[in-house]
């Protein structure tokens, strides 16, 4: 007995109506819209949105809600460039913290990683990315005349610099040691025990521990 492909050859309207067959628009703008999100492909971006229409009502309500109260309550802290509810965040708004260090890191994420390890307790400052010329990422792009400011303001002892052991972190790195070689202070870099390639964010958190504690400054390899 002939099969559907059978049919299909012999009635090409048939192949064509397949050809246009699509997701009702609210879906389709929906996985539109997770699929621009970092790390989600097609099949994920749809595999989420067939979940919205699966479960209970309410939930995809606090669901959007909850996504639209963070861009509402969720500042930048004015000093370290943290996520903030507040004007300050809890790390700079902290009396108790040295602020005779600070530790200098790509993103948010990397905050994160750090402080889970318990090793550190000077101040952050974060720039937002790292030097990529290939992807037009430049000096300006980036919070290093901030960093500078807050040298400046602060005169600490020692930067930490703890972006990740990629080529562009080590890069930025480089870039930023030549900069703040001139305030006569200790630069230091974050010690092996990262793997080289890696991000910080996935680093457990024993890894980057050993890794703060073995920070040398830079230049005395």
């Amino acid at each position: 007995m002939p099969g559907p492909r059978w049919a299909t050859m012999q009635r090409p309207e048939l192949v064509n109506t397949c050809l246009m067959l699509r997701y009702p628009p609210a879906l389709e703008l929906v996985i539109q819209q997770f699929e621009g999100l970092p790390g989600i492909g097609p099949k994920s971006a749809q595999r989420l949105a067939m979940h919205l229409l699966r479960i209970d009502a309410q939930r995809v309500r606090q669901l959007g809600e909850s996504i639209l109260h963070l861009r509402q309550s969720i500042e930048r802290c004015r000093e370290c460039h943290n996520y903030s509810a507040e004007q300050l965040c809890p790390i700079c708004a902290d009396p108790t913290r040295d602020k005779s260090t600070i530790c200098v890191v790509e993103q948010a994420s990397d905050l994160m990683a750090l402080e889970r390890s318990g090793e550190f307790r000077g101040l952050y400052h974060i720039l937002d990315g790292v030097l990529s010329p290939l992807e037009g990422v430049g000096h300006e792009d980036l919070r290093i005349d901030e960093l500078l400011a807050r040298v400046e303001s602060l005169r600490p002892d020692e930067v930490v610099l703890a972006t990740s052991p990629t080529v562009e972190g080590d890069a930025t790195a480089e870039y930023l040691r030549s900069l703040l070689e001139e305030y006569g202070l200790v630069v230091s870099r974050i010690a092996l025990g990262l793997p080289v390639g890696g991000d910080l964010d996935y680093a457990d958190q024993v890894t980057v521990a050993r890794a703060l504690r073995g920070r040398r400054p830079m230049g005395d390899e």
